[in-house]
């Protein structure tokens, strides 16, 4: 029986982001992915003309994604704002290793990637702005600490993404438990 002859963009951007993700924006080129795909490497061509389209194309399904949860959250309660949207960036850590690598892109040959990335840039900037918006209204019903600079706040919360998980716990109970310490601090 042959190979499967083709895929679809979704199975595409699936392998790009996971490929992407293990040999980083340098390590990753058209050959690698094709190896790992049913079917010619032409295939690729019928979606993206180069890696720059593709791998630009994957940052923006993966923040897209992410804007999509996070414009869902119920702000009613700045501090459970804050809480679930800390489990929606820690569902997708490693979208900041992508989103990292989006200044390598090369968009002077290629108006989708240019378009893709511009995209990302504006969704990373609509994060933050809900990012500070539900700081301010939180330090406003004085829920979080008015003494420290809002932006040393979503620093700090910001770094909790990136905190290995290494007790293995399901992601969900994952962000909790980092909500809960920077919350309440280690101390007793």
């Amino acid at each position: 029986m042959g190979r499967k002859q083709s895929y679809t963009e979704s199975e595409l951007l699936d392998l790009t982001k996971r490929l992407v993700l293990e040999h980083g924006y340098d390590g990753f080129h058209l050959k690698l992915l094709s190896q790992h795909l049913p079917g010619a490497r032409s295939t690729i061509y019928q979606y993206y003309a180069n890696k720059e389209e593709i791998v630009a194309a994957c940052m923006k399904r993966v923040i897209t994604s992410i804007i999509e949860k996070a414009s869902a959250i119920d702000e009613t309660s700045p501090m459970q704002a804050l809480q679930e949207l800390l489990g929606i960036y820690v569902e997708e850590a490693k979208l900041h290793q992508l989103l990292g690598d989006a200044h390598k892109i090369n968009t002077t040959n290629s108006d989708a990637a240019r378009r893709d990335i511009d995209f990302v840039e504006q969704a990373h900037t609509t994060l933050k702005v809900q990012l500070t918006r539900l700081f301010q209204r939180a330090q406003q019903e004085k829920s979080l600490r008015e003494d420290i600079p809002l932006l040393v706040l979503v620093g700090g919360f910001f770094n909790l993404i990136n905190t290995p998980n290494m007790i293995n716990v399901p992601t969900p109970e994952w962000s909790k438990l980092l909500f809960q310490m920077w919350m309440g601090g280690a101390q007793r």
